[in-house]
């Protein structure tokens, strides 16, 4: 399993750096508000982002579905192989690019319910940069989950749909039993994804 999701998250990362998530039908909106449009790759810092994208011989040797292969499993054992070490922390950064703090925003993502109001619009969620994550794998690292709160509410027809989110970013940890974030957004404007 976490062979898997390790290889899913670094296909992510490089897609995410290779800017497939943006179209340019937006662009006049995008200087209209002054939003910096933001690839998930920048929330990360440098150094977390090249841990990440150079995985630890030692994975290619744990069976597919054995005790060892989950991430937990992983974070619980003790190296002292730097490069082993600094992946490991990586996974669970919650390190920040703090030139961000304060700026509006515009980024791709999907949306992970936390609350929901009576009327089942989604007044609490995390937004990540793949679909499935915190639901059907280990979540993405603190850096790259980003906690938003609206009254109103979003309206979510399927955890399969994307969307462009802008709000003016703030650099705050929010723990919760699906994932911790080490952002949150405000003032957010919440549009469907269409590329």
């Amino acid at each position: 399993m976490i062979k898997f999701f390790l290889r899913a998250r670094i296909g992510i990362f490089v897609a995410i750096a290779g800017m497939l998530f943006y179209p340019t039908t937006y662009a006049e909106d995008i200087e209209a508000y002054d939003y910096q449009e933001v690839e998930w790759t920048q929330l990360m810092p440098e150094e977390d982002l090249a841990a990440l994208l150079n995985p630890p011989d030692y994975l290619a040797g744990i069976e597919d579905g054995s005790q060892e292969d989950s991430v937990e499993a992983f974070g619980n054992q003790e190296f002292d192989n730097e490069t082993t070490n600094r992946f490991q922390q990586a996974l669970t950064s919650t390190q920040v690019v703090k030139t961000f703090e304060n700026k509006p925003i515009r980024i791709p993502g999907f949306i992970v319910p936390l609350e929901s109001s009576e009327s089942k619009m989604v007044t609490e969620f995390f937004i990540v940069p793949y679909f499935g994550a915190c639901i059907h794998m280990p979540p993405p690292p603190p850096n790259q989950i980003i906690y938003v709160s609206v009254e109103e509410g979003v309206e979510l027809e399927s955890l399969y749909d994307p969307f462009w989110f802008e709000g003016t970013l703030a650099i705050d940890t929010t723990e919760n039993a699906m994932g911790t974030a080490a952002y949150r957004l405000e003032h957010v404007n919440v549009q469907p994804y269409e590329g």
